[in-house]
């Protein structure tokens, strides 16, 4: 049985495993998107250091801000599943025709929402748009740095045929029916689960995926970041080298 997406709807998915530190400033910057119509879907992976108690400390603070179309679903797993697990379940919970992809630690840019969707509306034969952003030290949030290995246009499809990466993930908004085609993240790539699924994303010989040059985004960079777990530093700081 194939379940109707709800038109107009943005369902936004963030996993937090152990992201208590980051994620109040995170969900703040959801809060105030200029776009009306989401849902937030925050999966916690079985989080040790209260991420999940803060936030549902933080949905009872702001419910009543939370009224015209938003709603928060918080799902806390019984034991950890790992990021693929964790994100494919939000997805599958998820009731949006589009999709956005957001991570716990980052914060978005009060239009994000806003851009993607009109975006997506106005390019039917695109499935997933991700958006430029800026990085910074934690701590150091009025230092920002430009990304620069993002592309644009049919580059996008080449650099992912050739094995390469240029979308940011957490930037990443899609059409619901593009999960329910392809289904989501798989665990055959630890550490790199975020590329796999763009690059099966991608039609072959076809322009379905962009990246708008805006900066919609803004990428934290800390000691305790997953991708420094698996590739000693951050994917940021490899892809700008």
């Amino acid at each position: 049985m194939t379940y109707a997406r709800i038109p107009g709807l943005v369902s936004i998915v963030m996993t937090v495993y152990n992201k208590r530190a980051y994620l109040e400033e995170c969900l703040d910057s959801i809060r105030r998107q200029t776009y009306p119509n989401w849902e937030l879907i925050l999966v916690d992976d079985a989080s040790t250091d209260g991420s999940y108690e803060l936030a549902a400390r933080w949905l009872d603070e702001n419910e009543p801000l939370l009224s015209g179309g938003k709603g928060v679903y918080a799902l806390r797993l019984p034991r950890n599943s790992g990021y693929a697990g964790a994100i494919t379940a939000g997805m599958y919970l998820s009731k949006g025709a589009y999709i956005a992809i957001h991570d716990a630690d980052d914060l978005s840019h009060p239009q994000r929402l806003e851009k993607q969707v009109a975006f997506l509306d106005a390019h039917p034969h695109i499935d997933l748009v991700g958006t430029n952003y800026e990085v910074f030290e934690d701590g150091y949030p009025e230092r920002r740095m430009r990304a620069n290995w993002l592309r644009y246009g049919e580059q996008i499809g080449k650099v992912y045929a050739a094995g390469g990466h240029c979308i940011c993930h957490g930037t990443a908004m899609l059409r619901g029916e593009l999960f329910d085609r392809i289904g989501g993240h798989t665990r055959r790539i630890e550490g790199a689960e975020d590329y796999e699924f763009i690059a099966k994303a991608i039609k072959p010989g076809a322009r379905n995926v962009e990246n708008l040059p805006e900066v919609l985004y803004y990428y934290r960079k800390h000691v305790q970041q997953r991708s420094r777990k698996y590739f000693g530093k951050s994917q940021t700081e490899q892809a700008d080298e």
